[in-house]
């Protein structure tokens, strides 16, 4: 018969942390968020140092270039999702690449043929204000002119109005040739009060975009997780099929990470993938892998030679493998165990595999709850398919704002990669569900106010680093009863008072 553990697996929402001693220094501005995201000897510094322990999740409704540029300025990493043509995601990662060397590939350009109604909606599409006018339309066409907001007013101007009557045009423009410094470029800007300068080869080609606003950005957001030439760090999804010729396109891109993206990870397939991309590139190319809930798993991808892991398997708001297959595990007894196999080996080893908590986040606290237990960061998807940086759609439903967001199992999203299980190439059955999930304003102002709780949480246990919360942390199981205890109970909202007519 089966091996069977007796004990149940728990979740995040069983366990407390009980409040430790904190000391006058000991307050939330104090505190150090920094974390690895590859391994690393005893010794050693990692290869990549996060400094917020938050990753997106590789999915289509979650992880563009957009995200991908929004998380890193608050120094984290997105994963851009791989269920994509090779093609199309190195494109994703190349863009956000280039976004932060301060050269920026324009992704709003038009034909000076075009109209104000192709403008207004380009903007909506976009979110850009600042369109270039190529001779074909393309970010790298022959610079014609710009168009600002400041060039038309809608309520005076014909929609059909063209764009050649209203854009500034080429002679009027403030421009600077290729090879031209991001230093003397911002100088440029600010000499003359511009919000843009054009960046062209000599035939006149547009070749990038620098903005004001990308300067000013740099000074708010010191958090920022860049690599050695001042660009975003980038993280991009592969599978066990295509890698072979995914991950030279994503390497060439200049993706700083992969995760290969897989519903079950303890299985021969990952360990082929990361063999090839070992014997092909080393150590150079950095590789997590999973998704494992024991410590076998962990064990398995850790000699495999995979750079952090990833635990959880059904515990994403929108799989159903759990409902589906009868496979999974509790998250937070999942973690504790992998955990404990991860210091496990890196006693043995003095190699520190770092841990990815992914799935089973429902609230703020969670994310602090998974750091106790041992993990390094946590991969979040419905979390981060909330903000406007997610490249899904909002809609209205019912006069409240929606983002759109479905599994990667989904008939949707056609991901039978990452279910395969060497047969047909195809997604025989679902196990991920579509759906919607409350729209949430900027990734920024989220990021913000989830981590300030994860600091004032880790004051509450006299912690200033994660793992000085490892050390102090003390966990409590709590009852059903203890849960509904942690709410509002007993009394009458002020909200939920029926109003009298």
């Amino acid at each position: 018969m089966a091996k069977i553990i007796n004990e149940p697996s728990h979740t995040f929402n069983e366990y407390l942390l009980i409040p430790g001693y904190s000391s006058s220094e000991c307050v939330p501005a104090n505190v150090s968020l920094k974390t690895p995201l590859v391994k690393f000897r005893k010794g050693e510094e990692p290869k990549i140092t996060m400094n917020i322990p938050m990753v997106s999740a590789i999915m289509q409704a979650v992880s563009g270039d957009r995200l991908a540029v929004a998380l890193a300025t608050e120094g984290g990493v997105s994963f851009i999702y791989g269920s994509q043509s090779v093609e199309s995601e190195a494109d994703m990662v190349r863009r956000a690449k280039c976004y932060k060397a301060g050269f920026v590939t324009s992704d709003s350009n038009i034909t000076p043929d075009a109209t104000l109604a192709d403008i207004i909606a380009l903007k909506e599409a976009t979110g850009h204000s600042t369109v270039a006018v190529t001779d074909d339309g393309t970010s790298h066409g022959k610079l014609l002119g710009i168009v600002t907001s400041r060039d038309y007013r809608v309520s005076r101007m014909e929609p059909t109005t063209k764009v050649s009557q209203f854009m500034t045009p080429f002679e009027k423009l403030i421009w600077a040739k290729e090879g031209t410094t991001l230093k003397v470029a911002n100088d440029i800007i600010w000499d003359n009060k511009l919000n843009s300068l054009p960046i062209i080869d000599d035939d006149g080609k547009l070749c990038y975009m620098v903005f004001r606003k990308d300067y000013d950005t740099h000074k708010r957001n010191p958090n920022e997780l860049l690599d050695a030439s001042k660009r975003y760090v980038v993280g991009a999804g592969i599978n066990t099929r295509d890698y072979a010729e995914r991950v030279p396109a994503l390497v060439d891109a200049g993706a700083d990470v992969l995760c290969i993206d897989s519903s079950e990870g303890f299985s021969e397939w990952q360990k082929i993938t990361i063999d090839w991309i070992r014997e092909k590139y080393g150590d150079s190319v950095k590789v997590g892998a999973g998704n494992v809930v024991d410590a076998a798993g962990f064990r398995f991808l850790a000699d495999c030679g995979a750079d952090f892991v990833k635990v959880g398997i059904g515990g994403g708001s929108i799989c159903i493998t759990r409902e589906t297959k009868g496979i999974g595990r509790g998250q937070a007894t999942a973690l504790i165990d992998v955990c404990a196999e991860r210091d496990r080996y890196f006693d043995e080893t003095g190699i520190y595999v770092p841990l990815c908590s992914d799935g089973g986040i429902v609230y703020d606290h969670h994310i602090t709850l998974s750091l106790a237990m041992g993990a390094d960061f946590v991969m979040l998807g419905r979390y981060f398919a909330r903000f406007d940086e997610s490249p899904s759609n909002r809609v209205s439903i019912g006069g409240t704002y929606y983002k759109e967001y479905w599994g990667e199992g989904s008939a949707r999203a056609r991901n039978w990669q990452r279910y395969d299980l060497g047969g047909d190439k195809k997604l025989s059955f679902e196990e991920g569900v579509d759906s919607y999930v409350p729209y949430a304003g900027s990734l920024k102002d989220n990021v913000a106010m989830s981590l300030a709780k994860v600091k004032s949480t880790m004051c509450n246990c006299g912690a200033l680093t994660i793992p000085e919360l490892r050390e102090k942390a003390v966990l409590t199981l709590v009852s059903s009863t203890s849960i509904v205890e942690g709410g509002a109970h007993d009394v009458i909202q002020k909200e939920k008072v029926p109003t009298i007519k």
